[in-house]
């Protein structure tokens, strides 16, 4: 059943690459939807950036949030991981905070954002990936990880009577089209796709959802205005931000925001930022 436009009661709720860009938008505006016996477990590689983000939502109410103004984040358990996904330490220093936190019997949902990810070298294109360790290095964060990170959280919680489990995975227009000098970067969006959408299949339990942010403001977008090989697209970039085209993280994790409350999306779907 769909928790409705309530606050969630008992949730733990993981957001990845949470310390920057949208996963840091989407933090302030979950963290106030979160109820009593709740946490919210920030996790990316900046320790110091975590740790100002962490206590701006146990001050108080996140700005920018329709969720309520008693809803604030005072009293809120927020709980930071500062690991390096692609590597294999941080991933395992990851794997076992997770184990910890989510085997408590109290939580009676989960919520995991699969948000962290990379560009890669976009100065390159298809002919020029050539070296090995550069491309494994690249899959083994953005793909390997999210599922390694994904498989050890849903096994940690379990299937628990009357409890619900929902996995995010932060997708992209890339995952369905080509971009030239974005091999990598389209590669591992639609690889990731796919994997969750095995998951859907193979647990229908469990409420998995591919959501497309749109063209966000972020330092991503400032690196694809100017280090993307293609001239072409490095145009279609500058034009985007030129004519004031690009999307506020807020305003695109609002309505991912909306999209869970509501909780009608096909488990496995791929939902666009314009398709709402």
């Amino acid at each position: 059943p769909g928790p409705g436009p309530g606050r969630w009661a008992a949730t733990a709720c993981v957001v990845t690459g949470a310390s920057r860009g949208f996963g840091r938008s989407l933090a302030r505006l979950l963290a106030p939807q979160l109820g009593p016996g709740s946490v919210l477990v920030l996790l990316a590689r900046s320790a110091e950036a975590l740790a100002e983000l962490a206590a701006e939502l146990r001050a108080g109410p996140a700005t920018g949030s329709d969720t309520g103004s008693d809803s604030g984040g005072t009293g809120l358990r927020v709980q930071c991981v500062a690991a390096d996904l692609g590597c294999e330490e941080g991933l395992r220093r990851a794997g076992a905070a997770l184990r910890e936190l989510l085997q408590d019997a109290s939580f009676g949902r989960l919520l995991l954002i699969n948000n962290a990810g990379s560009l890669g070298d976009i100065s390159k294109s298809f002919l020029d990936l050539s070296d090995l360790e550069e491309i494994n290095t690249y899959f083994s964060f953005n793909i390997s990880s999210a599922l390694c990170l994904t498989s050890t959280a849903l096994r940690a919680f379990g299937a628990r009577p009357g409890g619900s489990r929902t996995v995010v995975n932060i997708s992209s227009l890339c995952a369905r089209e080509p971009f030239r000098s974005w091999a990598l970067y389209c590669a591992g969006k639609a690889a990731r796709d796919m994997l969750f959408r095995v998951l859907a299949l193979e647990e229908p339990g469990i409420r998995v959802l591919n959501y497309a942010p749109g063209p966000l403001d972020t330092d991503m977008q400032l690196l694809a205005r100017t280090k993307t090989a293609d001239a072409g697209m490095r145009q279609h970039f500058q034009r985007l931000q030129e004519n004031g085209q690009l999307i506020e993280c807020s305003v695109s994790a609002q309505k991912l925001l909306r999209l869970l409350q509501e909780d009608s999306f096909p488990s496995g779907a791929h939902v666009d930022f314009y398709d709402i």
